[in-house]
């Protein structure tokens, strides 16, 4: 079974609310082996609906609207679709009763036009609606599926999940499954990660692997399709063997999660505390930490040292240090990195140091980067880095990297 999703509203396009609707409803059509190819908005308006529909009916044959079923006159899915298919609308008894209950329960006047609501297709199985007025529902015609749903998230999903996921299963076939694994590299660009991974690009078919590059960051999503879960676990296992074997020194983790997700859970899973120097990352590195649930077991604090003063009264660098090698140095991320971890009274003390720009600093160009890591009493670590991007992509990338360096020093050192 192909899908399309056509949500309608204006309020969507003007960008004033956010298609969660489609996303929900595509997340349980790949549980239920359902392929999803288009998601459509379309505003309030029945020449563009209608011009939606006939897109949709041409490229898959379950077309599911969201929106558009409530009492005023801009609420026009079912009549649209009414008028396009030939079919009468019809009060669904059940629904016009629950309706004035809840008028004549809350003691409010019930309006001519609220009656609009329990109107349905005629000949479409009802979609009971639990949590709202309108009910949903579902209709077969010329081949194809209908399926209309309230607009509001607290009514489509509870509606979908206990009536519309059973109605569509029944329609399907043989029921697939498709099951996603999503795998994080750090450090390698997405053109030299497809390269190294071509020959299974290349030959792909079931599973399938798709990257996605973010900021420093590339993402590979391996989907596999099958109709056993297990079976989908090991088409996945399989792909990701041959990745890893590529590209496995890239790879940090996988699923939702992050650089600094994985250090929080790294430092935690060891029992250590961490303190943090900061300079051209502004406290960028303290910010990121401070938003992981559980960062307060192993976050001592930090200091932003800007300037090169505070770096000489608060972080106690030398003043041979700065004279003889600058404050963007390795000799000065050392240091930075010992001082707060000895300040702090941590295991562990990052520091970081650099040129995000605009202009070069101490004959250093742009993108120049230290970043100090002092763990116990060992001998400071210093990772250099040319960076490339704009100012707060160095900056952010040397948070990540902060972050990538650690990790790896931990379960190298510890």
């Amino acid at each position: 079974m192909d899908a399309e999703i056509i949500a309608v509203g204006s309020e969507l396009l003007l960008g004033q609310i956010a298609n969660t609707n489609g996303q929900f409803l595509s997340r349980q059509f790949a549980e239920m082996g359902i392929n999803v190819f288009y998601h459509t908005v379309a505003g309030d308006n029945a020449g563009r609906l209608k011009s939606a529909i006939e897109a949709a009916e041409k490229r898959a044959n379950l077309i599911v609207f969201t929106g558009g079923l409530g009492p005023t006159k801009d609420d026009l899915t079912k009549e649209t679709i009414s008028k396009h298919l030939g079919k009468k609308l019809v009060y669904d008894e059940a629904a016009l009763a629950s309706i004035k209950a809840y008028f004549q329960k809350t003691g409010r006047e019930m309006t001519e036009n609220n009656k609009k609501q329990a109107l349905i297709l005629e000949g479409s199985e009802v979609l009971p609606n639990d949590h709202g007025m309108a009910p949903g529902m579902v209709l077969d015609s010329n081949g194809k599926s209908y399926m209309l749903l309230p607009g509001p998230p607290k009514e489509m999903n509870p509606m979908f999940v206990s009536y519309g996921h059973k109605s569509l299963m029944g329609k399907l076939d043989k029921h697939e499954i498709i099951e996603s694994k999503v795998l994080r590299f750090f450090g390698i660009g997405e053109a030299l990660l497809e390269t190294r991974i071509a020959d299974l690009l290349d030959g792909q078919g079931n599973p399938t692997i798709a990257p996605l590059a973010s900021d420093g960051e590339v993402t590979l999503r391996i989907t596999a399709k099958n109709e056993s879960r297990e079976k989908c676990a090991e088409l996945i296992q399989q792909a990701e063997k041959s990745i890893m074997e590529r590209v496995g020194k890239y790879y940090y983790g996988e699923g939702d999660t992050s650089l600094i997700k994985e250090l929080v859970k790294e430092m935690t899973a060891r029992g250590l505390t961490i303190a943090s120097a900061e300079s051209l990352t502004g406290g960028m590195f303290q910010e990121q930490l401070t938003t992981i649930p559980g960062a307060g077991k192993i976050f001592k604090g930090g200091v932003v040292a800007y300037s090169t003063e505070v770096k000489e009264k608060v972080l106690k660098i030398t003043p041979e240090t700065i004279s003889s090698h600058g404050v963007v140095s390795m000799e000065c991320a050392g240091e930075m990195a010992v001082n707060i971890r000895t300040m702090m009274d941590a295991d562990v003390g990052i520091s970081f140091t650099g040129v995000a720009g605009p202009d070069e600093q101490e004959g250093k160009p742009v993108g120049t980067v230290f970043i100090g890591i002092s763990i116990g009493d060992k001998k400071p670590i210093i990772e250099r880095l040319n960076l490339s991007g704009s100012r707060a992509q160095i900056r952010m990338r040397s948070v990540k990297y902060g972050c990538r360096f650690l990790i790896r020093r931990l379960k190298d050192l510890i």
